[in-house]
């Protein structure tokens, strides 16, 4: 079972806003929010661009045989 835990609610201007403890705490700057019923979700955003993607995968980190670097082929224009 997923762990629960109550937290406050209060008023930031106009905006009801509730502040997400550590353990629920949500990668990047940017979420989605969302109600199923009387449930309210809020997920992660997916990432806006390729490089935003990329730098959220872990570093490889296995070796890769060198690649021979051959000249091009002429080309007739």
């Amino acid at each position: 079972m997923e762990p629960t835990r109550h937290v406050k609610l209060f008023k930031n201007g106009r905006n009801q806003a509730v502040r997400i403890p550590r353990e629920f705490e949500l990668p990047g700057e940017d979420a989605v929010m969302h109600k199923e019923g009387n449930r309210l979700i809020i997920e992660p955003a997916a990432p806006r661009s390729l490089l935003a993607l990329l730098a959220t995968l872990p570093a490889l980190e296995e070796d890769f045989a060198p690649i021979d670097d051959l000249p091009p082929d002429d080309v007739a224009f």
